[in-house]
């Protein structure tokens, strides 16, 4: 087998390849390896130069130690790659998708540490989607207050909007869970889809950097943003809530926390909005603002005015 041929079936590399690589990663090439100065050169510029998908392939995929790809049951190298396919994005280490896609229940059905389950890379997403959320929005409206900012953010990381983002992307195939969760319908369940679209995020951001987060958050998240903003139209549901009940005499609506689920880090809160003791509408959010306006735009979908 020729060098070329073991590089392609993804075997170590010759020490010329990896020069070249070390080079195009520094982005210089000394005249030897230059594009059109022979295979080496000209592989490495198709390998490190060229878009491949929506990255730039790194040239550490090569001069890393490489290790064979454990792959658990449930999932095999042809579905990863299936799900690359989805998402345009080609890992440089798949192990690190892998990790993205075990959902705490899985881990634990096999005796395992819940930090081996993609709750660490689902935090680390949720931060670099707002990240590039709010950079959007910072820089697309540059007229609008800090408050319309992060009404308008709420409404796109709202978890059952990113629940959507994964079935878009059939995410729910790919999540290992454990038996019983997968016999109930946890690949279907909107916070484990969330929780697995945030891992991803995460995982992407690992293997590929920021931009390479930000790519796929604009394509996936915000791709449809224009219409997510005119559905809703950026309305303050408690202040629309609070104009009705005022205009019908009814008084003001009285919002209380029923529940606070999960780790301080990322607490969901429950919210129920009421008036005059009668239950309106009930809500759920990452913080009790959220929950409170997803409450309120409850109670005004049930009164029938929006």
């Amino acid at each position: 087998m020729s060098w070329l041929a073991a590089l392609r079936s993804r075997l170590i590399p010759p020490p010329g390849l990896r020069a070249a690589a070390r080079a195009v990663s520094l982005r210089r090439l000394p005249p030897p390896y230059r594009r059109g100065y022979g295979p080496i050169g000209r592989l490495a510029h198709d390998l490190f130069a060229r878009p491949h998908g929506s990255q730039r392939i790194s040239a550490r995929f090569l001069l890393g130690r490489r290790h064979r790809l454990t792959i658990p049951d449930g999932l095999s190298e042809d579905t990863l790659r299936a799900l690359e396919e989805k998402i345009d994005y080609r890992f440089g280490d798949l192990s690190l998708l892998v990790t993205a896609l075990k959902h705490r229940s899985y881990v634990y059905a096999l005796h395992g540490h819940g930090i081996e389950s993609n709750e660490r890379l689902e935090y680390l997403g949720d931060a670099v989607l707002d990240l590039v959320v709010a950079d959007f929005l910072f820089r697309r409206f540059n007229d609008k207050r800090e408050g319309d900012l992060t009404q308008m953010k709420s409404l796109i990381v709202n978890r059952a909007i990113l629940a959507k983002k994964a079935r878009n992307i059939d995410l729910g195939r790919y999540v290992l869970l454990s038996p019983e969760e997968h016999s109930a319908g946890g690949a279907k369940q909107p916070s484990i889809l969330c929780d697995a679209f945030e891992a991803l995020i995460g995982v992407i951001y690992l293997d590929g950097g920021i931009e390479a987060g930000r790519n796929f958050v604009e394509r996936f998240v915000l791709n449809d943003f224009d219409e997510m903003i005119r559905r809703d139209d950026c309305i303050n549901f408690k202040s629309k809530l609070l104009e009705h009940t005022q205009s019908t005499g009814c008084g003001h609506p009285k919002y209380m926390v029923h529940a606070e689920e999960g780790p301080d880090h990322r607490k969901v809160f429950s919210v129920e909005v009421s008036v005059n003791t009668e239950k309106l509408g009930w809500g759920r959010g990452r913080s009790k603002k959220e929950a409170q306006q997803m409450a309120a735009r409850d109670a005004l979908q049930r009164l029938g005015t929006l």
